[in-house]
């Protein structure tokens, strides 16, 4: 288990609570100010609670050993906490666009200098977020989407700022539903990639990174080597890439010299970052010697 995996609880408890503090102000001053701009970013800020106790919970699981009913361990539930958060997403885009034009066809006035104070808190607030689970962040998918929910919080505290300035000297209140319509969009936006990107993972994708033909090449290139089929890859998390394939050996080969074999592909495998391979060793076996694994 690489250093990364172990988030610093420590860190991650105190930005759960300063994104509740943020969250709460932001849904009082919302509902003072009359403020849908405030109280979409106390959703999002809301969404970050949410994204970090999740992150946190399926880290913790991840990290458990595997079991006879788990042998792979629990290691997808940051896949699914991932995909859950990014769901959640959608989900508060979606009736934040709706309620901004509720607020276009019923524009109110609003206290503007409440919009300006508590963008500014989570301004602060949120850099601090960021700043402390930024390490934590390397390597995994799942702590990388609650940084970039952070990350996106500072973004759009500055677009309230910025409206509620311009809500104080020119009176437009139209600005409020406006910049929450924006800050939807960019968190569907931000949220479509993060399901695509999990959904891809628990449907046993190949890695776009890792290129089947030149994984074949690289073992067809061993001399005793005749041809490789039947191959699936696939990941387990945001870390671990599975490979198993058949391999047709040239001779009829003694079980120790295969393994000198396979050892020098798991080697060369390896540089390739697969982690697991698994290798089916053959000799003149008439099976189908179709590439990509089709029979299952």
């Amino acid at each position: 288990m690489s250093h990364h995996h172990h988030l610093s609880g420590k860190n991650l408890f105190i930005t759960i609570v300063l994104n509740l503090i943020i969250t709460l102000a932001q849904i009082v001053g919302g509902i003072v100010s009359g403020s849908l701009a405030l109280l979409s970013d106390a959703m999002h800020n809301f969404s970050d609670v949410l994204a970090l106790v999740i992150a946190y919970a399926a880290n913790r699981l991840a990290a458990k050993p595997s079991t006879k009913e788990y042998t792979f361990g629990l290691k997808r539930a940051e896949i699914l906490a991932a995909l859950f958060n990014a769901l959640v997403l959608v989900g508060i885009g979606i009736f934040l666009i709706v309620e901004a034009f509720h607020k276009f066809l019923h524009p109110q006035p609003i206290a503007s200098s409440w919009v300006i104070w508590l963008g500014v808190l989570s301004i602060v607030l949120n850099s601090a977020s960021v700043l402390l689970i930024k390490e934590d962040s390397h390597e995994n998918m799942n702590i990388k989407v609650a940084y970039l929910h952070l990350l996106t919080d500072v973004m759009t505290s500055i677009a309230v700022v910025v409206g509620g300035i311009v809500m104080a000297v020119w009176n437009i209140f139209w600005v409020d539903p406006l910049i929450s319509i924006f800050i939807a969009l960019y968190l569907i936006k931000a949220a479509f990639s993060l399901i695509k990107e999990s959904s891809s993972v628990l449907m046993q994708s190949a890695p776009k990174n890792i290129d089947i033909d030149m994984i074949a090449k690289e073992i067809e290139s061993e001399p005793e080597i005749e041809n490789v089929h039947h191959i699936h890859l696939w990941q387990l998390d945001d870390k671990h890439i599975f490979l198993e394939a058949h391999i047709d050996f040239k001779k009829d080969l003694h079980l120790s010299q295969c393994n000198k074999v396979l050892e020098k592909l798991e080697n060369k495998l390896k540089a390739l970052h697969i982690s697991h391979t698994t290798f089916q060793c053959e000799y003149k076996r008439k099976d189908s010697k179709s590439k990509i694994g089709t029979e299952i």
